[in-house]
């Protein structure tokens, strides 16, 4: 019998929250290098929603993975998202004094640094997802690092943000593409959480595994969908971010393209496409339904 219906949305938040912070200073305590050592700190442990790592959670839950085999990929990923916040950041990327309401990596420790640091973060969470305690088999272990990678490099994350940089300031830029672009560097590491929280549990079977992809891609670009809206909506007090830095920096975003409230009805219809994915599972799916529908009503 699956262990998802003892959690409730807030509890599932607490513990996730408890089991990272129980976890990340085990590898940030004996770093050689002081100065790396305080800046991976300031960032990793910066709070945030901490949603890719809930993601994980709650997916695993429905499957019964244990809570020491979804800790490897939860801590990994919010690792890896927090590398990826430290240099989209930089200068000569979105430029952003902020971020989760405090001055950013670069701005308190250089930008050498906040390179360095992401550099760090990068490859520290592939150690963890290699190493940290769980009764989870090599082979389970090597989809996972292989999932995360492709999520995180050429063929994910760091494509998004190439494009991001070399092609969003071409107003005449398709939809399709401008989606294709969120789908890299949004959708995939937030695809890579729904399929690592499988992958923490004894589940194979192809038809979840189907059923999750497609829910997966629907929420990973609805989430940046929403996050454009945000940028347009919300005060940077509020945001923890500059307001208003993709139009600062002549990015053509959703809302942009298609107009305000499209881009919102864009978010509802990705959100309903998403419930149907999942709506087989019933009640075991009910956690991940609360998480999702926080993601999509949040206001930063």
């Amino acid at each position: 019998m699956s262990r998802v219906n003892e959690f409730t949305l807030d509890v599932l938040i607490k513990q996730s929250a408890s089991r990272l912070e129980n976890i990340f200073p085990l590898y940030l305590k004996s770093i050689p290098a002081l100065e790396l050592k305080t800046a991976m700190e300031y960032s990793l442990l910066n709070g945030g929603k901490r949603i890719r790592p809930l993601l994980i959670y709650a997916t695993g839950l429905i499957f019964n993975a244990s809570l020491d085999n979804l800790d490897i990929p939860a801590a990994a990923v919010e690792i890896i998202h927090t590398y990826s916040l430290i240099h989209d950041d930089l200068p000569c990327m979105d430029n952003a004094d902020l971020r989760r309401g405090k001055p950013t990596c670069h701005k308190v420790y250089s930008e050498g640094m906040a390179v360095l640091t992401g550099d760090a973060l990068h490859t520290l969470a592939m150690q963890l997802m290699a190493t940290h305690p769980a009764h989870l088999k090599p082979e389970k272990r090597l989809r996972m690092v292989t999932a995360l990678s492709k999520a995180c490099g050429p063929f994910g994350m760091a494509a998004g943000q190439a494009l991001d940089i070399t092609v969003m300031n071409d107003e005449t830029i398709s939809l399709n593409l401008l989606e294709e672009i969120y789908r890299l560097k949004t959708g995939a590491l937030i695809s890579a959480c729904i399929e690592l929280g499988h992958l923490a549990s004894h589940d194979d079977d192809e038809f979840n595994q189907r059923a999750l992809k497609e829910f997966s891609g629907s929420i990973g670009l609805a989430f940046q969908i929403q996050d454009d809206i945000l940028d347009i909506e919300t005060e940077t007090a509020i945001l923890g971010k500059p307001q208003g830095i993709d139009h600062k920096n002549n990015k053509v975003t959703y809302p942009k393209l298609v107009g305000l409230n499209p881009a919102k009805d864009k978010v509802e219809a990705l959100y309903q496409q998403a419930l149907e994915a999942i709506n087989y599972l019933g009640n075991q799916a009910q956690l991940l339904r609360d998480l999702i529908s926080f993601m999509l009503q949040r206001i930063k």
